[in-house]
């Protein structure tokens, strides 16, 4: 019978706070590489994805956004499509992108003929300055698209 053996080492606590510390660096590292952010093609390649290359600018679709956001982790928006709701016409969604946050997928919002309106106000983030693309797909298939630039400033100064 063979009999296989294992050398079991004890681990100095020295040693085991040296291979926790490199582990600690290591993770703050990767967390401290910051976020990648998307560009205005990304922010376009997503649109086009839903669309198919369909949307059209309209004064259909409003994007109600300050032009200067003091405050980058609070900004007010609102989007207002018009639209009956009726069930030949009506407003099945209305995306949000942000075209310079690390996700510029920002909010979605889908409605039904019993929302009366196709209207939402929110507050969103936005990382810096950068355009805000507002995107309503209609119930016939058709997609409207509104943008609005929103500057973000830095302790009051332009960012």
């Amino acid at each position: 019978m063979i009999r296989k053996t294992m050398d079991a080492r004890r681990v100095s606590r020295r040693e085991l706070l040296a291979l926790f510390g490199a582990g600690t660096v290591a993770t703050m590292g990767i967390s401290l590489a910051g976020p990648a952010f998307a560009d205005t093609k990304a922010a376009a390649a997503a649109v086009s994805k839903l669309t198919g290359g369909k949307e059209q600018a309209s004064d259909k679709i409003v994007l109600d956004t300050p032009q200067i956001a003091e405050n980058g982790s609070t900004v007010p928006i609102s989007i207002t499509v018009d639209s009956p709701m009726t069930d030949k016409d009506s407003v099945k969604s209305v995306h949000l992108w942000a075209d310079g946050n690390p996700a510029p997928n920002v909010a979605s919002f889908h409605f039904t003929t019993m929302s009366g309106k196709a209207k939402v106000s929110t507050r969103v983030r936005l990382a810096k300055t950068q355009n805000l693309i507002a995107v309503a797909e209609i119930s016939d298939g058709s997609f409207v698209i509104a943008k609005s630039e929103v500057k973000v400033t830095i302790g009051g100064c332009g960012g």
